[in-house]
């Protein structure tokens, strides 16, 4: 059965990588495969110069340099799979990989927390349950005498 054609990774709605843009390595997997993998190259690179691509805005860039910057390798991405015993399979999970850390690098930042007081009744009812608590325990006492 063939692949399909892709024109590209499909990140979200507004951005796709293009084809060209994407290369392969392949290499032995150690991963399963029985005698097999002393012989087929299923293990699979799949590497893509997030610097310098077309597909991105400056501002889609920047973020994906700052948040992926660990990652990249003179502004490459490179993600490995080996999970699977066919190469096709591990192709597709590089793809995806690929495609759902670009995503979650691209998207917005969550709102900064705004710091709120306690409301007044949440005050009043721990103070009245701190004084219920020391009500308690100076019972178990015994009297002072005095």
């Amino acid at each position: 059965m063939a692949a399909p054609h892709r024109p590209g990774l499909r990140i979200s709605s507004g951005l796709t990588i293009p084809e060209a843009e994407l290369s392969w390595r392949f290499s032995r997997s150690s991963g399963p495969g029985g005698q097999g993998v002393n012989t087929a190259d299923s293990r699979v690179e799949l590497l893509w110069d997030a610097a310098g691509s077309s597909a991105l805005t400056p501002h889609q860039r920047e973020r994906i340099l700052d948040r992926l910057g660990g990652r990249l390798v003179n502004g490459v991405l490179t993600i490995a799979a080996s999970e699977h015993r066919a190469q096709l399979r591990n192709r597709d999970a590089a793809r995806e990989r690929l495609a759902s850390l670009v995503a979650e690098a691209l998207r917005p930042p969550s709102p900064t927390r705004r710091p709120t007081k306690p409301s007044r009744g949440s005050t009043e009812r721990r103070l009245k349950a701190k004084q219920r608590r020391t009500d308690v325990k100076q019972l178990r006492k015994p009297p002072r005498e005095g």
